[in-house]
């Protein structure tokens, strides 16, 4: 008889939407509105975020993680730039050529670094070691918060990477597709892990934090944002009934949801880790510090969990599966799969 299959640990993505966002949608869907974000909500939600991030930043949302970044980098770059990033960023791996799309072709110079953070000397090496008209001229450095790996970028080395930055007169662009993930592990201001550290865009996700679709394009340096509702609007990104987009935001910030909902994420990852890592031929693959876990497990082993119906991915590289936990992961999801792991490590 065939196992029903169990998402809980394949992608945050595979989350419902909590309550808070969902409470915030009803509350907006009454009656009429202004279009196009003219509305009292979205104006409220951008005020919301100015004052999470301490800053008078310009606000964009869009509906997805790939038209942010996209969108975001193709403000910054022209088609004969580039983009430098790590070999794994959702930029490079995840995106069908997006950025190079909606930049009308600007080239992704992709460099390593451990556990998916960019090497510094690499970048600048990349920056450095043409300069002639026949190389594509480095325009932007964008870093992965947290990264591809579960790892997550400190203030002091995206302050490093943004001092990096204004040396070799770069912009500094942040994938922050799973920001709140990474404030929460930190215990740091958002402010200081972005315009403070020198951060000039930021692409914050809401989708993995717990909403339906949304996620804000964030600028820090403001004179980047000119025309970039015209870019909104002619990639299809601008949504008619924008209170939709904008008031889960609203219902996500003004109570500090947002940050409960990524700790609570965070701290079952860090109890699927160290439970994993007690098992015998299961080993961490990269340090646990968001909501993700590495692991590298024999191929019979990949095989037999996902035979009880445990569905998770294994892009990574061959005996490497990634977990991902999200807001609505539970303890008794967490004990389940460690229950399964021991049972049919030992068999």
């Amino acid at each position: 008889m065939a196992v029903a299959p169990r998402y809980h640990f394949a992608s945050d993505n595979y989350a419902g939407i909590c309550p808070e966002a969902w409470a915030a949608m009803a509350e907006v869907n009454s009656g009429f509105a202004p279009s196009y974000g003219a509305d009292l909500w979205t104006a409220q939600a951008c005020d919301l975020l100015r004052d999470f991030f301490a800053a008078d930043c310009q606000v964009f949302f869009v509906f997805n993680g790939t038209a942010a970044n996209s969108l975001a980098l193709s403000s910054l770059c022209r088609s004969y730039h580039s983009i430098i990033c790590h070999d794994l960023a959702h930029i490079e791996t995840d995106e069908c050529g997006a950025p190079e799309f909606f930049s009308n072709g600007t080239k992704l110079l992709h460099i390593p670094g451990d556990h998916g953070k960019v090497d510094l000397a690499a970048v600048a090496h990349t920056v450095q070691r043409r300069s002639d008209i026949h190389y594509p001229k480095p325009r932007v450095l964008s870093l992965t918060q947290a990264t591809e790996l579960g790892t997550v970028y400190t203030p002091a080395e995206v302050a490093a990477a943004g001092a990096l930055c204004r040396q070799l007169d770069l912009k500094l662009h942040m994938d922050g597709a799973r920001f709140a993930n990474a404030l929460v592990t930190l215990g740091c201001t958002p402010a200081e892990l972005s315009w403070r550290a020198g951060v000039d865009v930021l692409t914050f996700g809401g989708t993995k934090a717990g909403m339906a679709v949304g996620e804000a394009v964030i600028f820090f340096n403001k004179g980047l944002a000119e025309e970039f509702d015209y870019r909104c609007k002619q990639a299809g990104q601008l949504a008619s009934k924008m209170r939709f987009l904008s008031a889960p935001w609203i219902g996500m910030l003004r109570d500090g949801a947002m940050l409960r909902h990524a700790a609570h994420a965070n701290v079952c990852a860090r109890k699927l880790a160290v439970e994993l890592a007690a098992i015998p031929g299961v080993r961490i693959v990269h340090p646990c510090e968001a909501d993700a876990v590495f692991v590298a497990l024999a191929p019979t082993l990949i095989d037999a969990l996902r035979g009880r119906g445990w569905h998770f991915y294994t892009f990574i590289g061959s005996g490497q599966a990634r977990f991902m936990c999200s807001w609505n992961t539970t303890f008794a999801d967490v004990e389940a799969l460690v229950a399964d792991v021991r049972e049919l490590a030992a068999g």
